[in-house]
């Protein structure tokens, strides 16, 4: 399938008058750190099971994403075709991103948690023509599970593995082991297929209300117009040292750890699986500046800290966001740690739209979630639609640069208004500064450690357990993972008990990602629902409350 999507020419004209759109694509920034820093380190990537690093430099980089580009073409990948990609923080990601660019394809890129269930839809619905997994990771054989749904993808016209001894699918023998290069006239077909500023170049699907992933379609303008004030706002350079173990394939890895660094011209680290001590070593060997993860990756980090301060003595700036930081959190980090703590919040929809300012008192991120980015705006508003006085809560609504483009194949559900104003589905509070704190959600979805968890789509699975007559997933806080996810359930007539083992196991066995799988249960007599018999869920999540207790075990 090929993705196409239009920009409202009100929008585009808007967007370039302002300045925050300039139509430069990521090779484009590529080609200037080529030109200008050609030795200078571009990525350098960690393999933590393996203990392996692999360095680039902006050269060596730029000469193996031509080759791939030009093989990806000689496989009949064409101008807004879709290569996905299941793959941890490996430079295969990073160098695959570039080489789509380089030809125009879209790349959608896949948590590697998914599974048959989440895979099944992902690349059916999209119609990936390619897809590039590992072989293994972390004991998990990817080649295997996408063997076993090719029959249900005819779209999917080459699978490529990383590491796989098969040498008609092996990703380094099919990309990398021919000179693709030398046998077509590169500049020409580059040329030919370089996107506009405009044209789909990201696909990343996030979960909704609606049961179902949604595909966040984005632009090179919507991705830099965030990435630039981003990178201003934190004083960020050439000199710095990006540090990302976040996954590439989650919004805030891809962009501020896969992009931004091409744009600055500086270097990536990347970190492939999350261990605070291997995070330590990089450190010490690497010398990162900033770094950006949700919750638990802080409370993890300076957990080990005081242990080590001069390893992580280099680390300036910390962005943690995907749930607010609890205080007692950022004041530990003030003392284990020199970085400064930066809250923020965000969408796939828009990248990081508020921030907290590396000059702001520590108090800043620990009461808010910061304040909007340069070419973006909010408000809170009440249900006609009208703002709300400073203080009050509100539905948070967000308009600007970094707002996406689409959603694949559901023109209904992008319902910005007429004005530019997209409903975020969370609730919020603004304070006489501009500075907003989100208070809670308005849209069904639990946040569990950075990610979206599909509540509706698992409660349809849930539904099937031949026991469970009613279900409703909500989330409890949790200090580390900011919740977890708790089930209510009611049982049918002939079933007394359900245990949370029978409920994992049996979604397990609908190939379920394991970070999707509910970690509390109660069966109660009945749900609580209102007169037209609605699940209650707010009554539920008050519930939840007093049985999440913080000394349940981390995942």
């Amino acid at each position: 399938m090929n993705i196409t999507a239009t920009v409202p020419s009100e929008r585009r004209a808007s967007m370039i008058e302002s300045g925050a759109w300039n139509d430069k694509v990521i090779t484009d920034y590529l080609d200037h750190a080529v030109s200008s820093r050609p030795d200078a380190p571009a990525l350098i990537a960690y393999r933590v099971q393996q203990n392996v690093r692999r360095m680039f430099s902006y050269a060596e980089l730029d000469h193996i994403v031509r080759r791939m580009a030009a093989g990806l073409a000689a496989l009949g990948v064409d101008k807004g075709d879709i290569v996905s990609c299941q793959l941890p923080n490996w430079w295969e990601m990073t160098a695959l991103h570039l080489a789509c660019v380089r030809i125009g394809a879209v790349l959608n890129p896949l948590m590697p948690i998914f599974r048959e269930h989440e895979l099944r839809f992902m690349l059916g619905y999209a119609q990936s023509r390619v897809l590039v997994v590992p072989q293994t990771f972390r004991g998990f054989d990817y080649a295997a599970m996408v063997d076993g749904l090719r029959p249900e993808l005819p779209a999917l016209e080459h699978v490529l593995v990383i590491d796989s001894d098969d040498e008609s699918r092996s990703f380094q023998r099919v990309l990398l082991d021919r000179a693709w290069e030398e046998e077509t006239d590169t500049q020409a077909l580059f040329a030919d297929r370089k996107p506009h500023g405009d044209d789909v170049v990201q696909l990343l699907y996030t979960s909704g209300t609606t049961g179902e992933p949604k595909g966040v379609l984005h632009s090179s303008n919507t991705l830099f117009s965030n990435i630039r004030p981003y990178a201003e706002r934190l004083h960020l350079g050439s000199d710095d040292i990006m540090f990302m173990a976040s996954p590439l394939a989650h919004q805030t890895g891809f962009l501020y750890g896969l992009m931004m660094p091409i744009y600055l011209k500086s270097a990536s680290v990347l970190q492939d699986v999350w261990d605070p001590a291997f995070a330590v070593k990089v450190a010490k060997a690497e010398r990162p500046t900033f770094t950006m993860a949700s919750t638990p990756f802080l409370a993890d980090l300076i957990e080990i800290a005081p242990q080590h301060p001069e390893e992580l003595s280099s680390l300036r700036v910390f962005v943690s966001a995907g749930a607010p930081i609890p205080g007692a959190l950022v004041e530990r980090a003030a003392a284990a740690i020199r970085a400064k703590i930066v809250s923020a919040w965000g969408m796939t929809e828009n990248g990081a739209v508020t921030m907290t300012r590396p000059e702001d008192e520590p108090e800043r991120a620990i009461n808010s979630d910061g304040v909007a980015v340069p070419h973006m705006e909010v408000r809170v508003v009440d249900e006609t639609g009208e703002d709300v006085p400073r203080g009050a809560e509100g539905n948070l609504l967000v308009r600007g640069a970094s707002l996406f483009i689409g959603y694949l194949k559901r023109p209904d559900l992008y319902n910005v208004d007429d004005d530019g104003w997209f409903p975020t589905g969370d609730l919020a509070r603004m304070d006489a500064d501009g500075y907003i704190r989100i208070t809670g959600r308005t849209k069904d979805v639990v946040i569990r450690g950075g990610e979206n968890v599909p509540v509706v789509e698992i409660e349809n699975l849930l539904y099937k357990h031949p026991a469970i007559s009613a279900v409703a997933l909500v989330g409890c806080p949790d200090e580390r993972l900011g919740e977890r996810l708790c089930a209510y359930v009611t049982l049918h007539e002939g079933h007394p008990s359900l245990s949370l083992q029978d409920v994992v196991s049996f979604l397990t066995e609908q190939r379920l990602t394991r970070n999707y799988l509910p970690e509390y249960l109660e069966v109660l007599p009945a749900l609580p629902r209102t007169p037209s018999g609605k699940i209650q869920k707010f009554k539920l999540r008050e519930q939840a409350k007093g049985i999440c207790l913080p000394a349940a075990k981390p995942a």
